[in-house]
């Protein structure tokens, strides 16, 4: 069961959620003493976008719960909400803060420190669909068959109440190429996010909608989420964001980059950036492209880099405008059809609608700092990348601890 969170009051999510529990609780709870205080937990899933695909699938099994951080997987104390059978999601359809609910479990009242995400290991359960094709090409996900995805979370459930768990999985971070084989590895990247609805909201003008925009919502140039408008009516909206203040980027092929500087969120309510009525139209763009590759020394089987462009707005934010993974170990990346006209700026106003003006940037339009990074390494920049008149090429990182 699939639903849009936006449409539905934060009662009415919970009542969907109990609704939709698929499984039941392990580990015990069901013969737990009627004396003992219960609670109960409700776990569901949600999305950032990916790049390059069309789809990408995961199978989840089951989430399992457990009091003790460091609980293996072998021992006692879990609890599951068990997916009978197994369910098989694309990531790409919960973005926009849809949701998928995964299941409910009863908990004996108290603090839990652990909590995984287990993907079925069936062959085509774990799968994405690269742009332009129809073919699934499986994914390689060892780790989170064997034991479950371990998250970071830790939450408490009080007797008689519910607690309300919202996965949210990055596909975008977690696909990485498998060196020159072709192949894909899932590493994944989930993190668990607030479940009342909350965030940036607003809408991207439609003739913009085939040329792959984007919306993100960053801090210091890291991209904290993002997401893609509904491909109908323009409509985005980044939600379950931890409150504090945005920098909002939105980007498409062609065209260049809008931003929005210092836009308030708070833990209970949608900050709205634009409207159906008035929605926000990026300016058309002469565009270019920044390759190369990375090196990681030592090698890493493990790790790939990411690599970004950025700009920084006089007087204003530094922003990612596109970033990559390269393959796990490195190797060669391509930051494609960059905007070489400078991004439209404004300073978030409740006043609607904002009115964008041509950006002073610290480097000349059409320049860039481009960031490699990998875990475990230190990150390197490049500090100026000119497209302005030509695509560039070998701008080249070499990665060490």
């Amino acid at each position: 069961m699939k639903y849009t969170v936006p449409a539905l009051s934060l009662a009415a999510v919970a009542g969907l959620l109990a609704a939709c529990g698929g499984g039941g609780g392990g580990g015990g709870a069901s013969s737990t003493p009627a004396t003992v205080q219960m609670g109960s937990v409700a776990v569901s899933l949600t999305d950032a976008p990916a790049c390059g695909f069309d789809a990408v699938n995961v199978t989840v099994s089951k989430v399992r719960i457990n009091q003790s951080a460091s609980a293996s997987d072998t021992d006692s104390g879990w609890t599951d909400i068990t997916l009978s059978p197994a369910r098989k999601i694309n990531l790409l359809n919960l973005n926009n803060g849809t949701l998928e609910a995964l299941g409910t479990a009863s908990l004996s009242a108290g603090h839990y420190s652990q909590l995984r995400l287990v993907l079925d290991g069936g062959a085509n359960s774990n799968t994405v669909v690269k742009t332009g094709t129809t073919t699934e090409v499986p994914l390689d996900t060892p780790s989170a068959l064997t034991s479950g995805i371990k998250l970071v979370n830790e939450f408490d459930v009080a007797a008689g109440q519910r607690v309300d768990l919202v996965l949210d999985f990055d596909a975008c971070k977690s696909i990485v190429t498998k060196g020159n084989s072709g192949g894909y590895n899932l590493k994944p990247v989930v993190k668990v996010v607030p479940t009342a609805l909350n965030g940036i909201s607003g809408f991207v003008a439609t003739a913009a909608l085939g040329s792959h925009v984007a919306v993100s919502a960053q801090q210091n140039g890291v991209v904290v989420a993002a997401t893609t408008p509904n491909p109908s009516t323009g409509e985005f909206a980044l939600a379950r964001l931890p409150a504090g203040n945005y920098d909002v980027v939105i980007t498409a092929d062609g065209y260049a980059a809008n931003v929005v500087g210092a836009v308030p969120v708070t833990a209970s309510a949608m900050t709205q950036l634009s409207t159906a009525a008035a929605p926000i139209a990026p300016a058309v763009s002469l565009s270019g492209n920044i390759s190369g590759s990375v090196t990681q020394t030592p090698a890493s089987s493990t790790e790939p880099a990411q690599v970004a462009a950025l700009q920084s707005i006089t007087g204003g934010p530094t922003v990612t405008l596109k970033y990559t993974l390269t393959p796990i170990g490195g190797g060669a990346y391509t930051l494609a059809k960059l905007p070489v006209t400078a991004p439209r700026y404004v300073a978030y106003s409740t006043t609607l609608p904002l009115v964008f003006g041509t950006a002073n940037t610290v480097l000349p339009a059409g320049q860039y700092r481009v960031d490699a990074s990998a875990n475990g390494y230190a990150a390197k920049s490049v500090p100026v990348v000119n497209i302005a008149t030509a695509d560039q090429s070998n701008v080249n990182f070499a990665l060490t601890p």
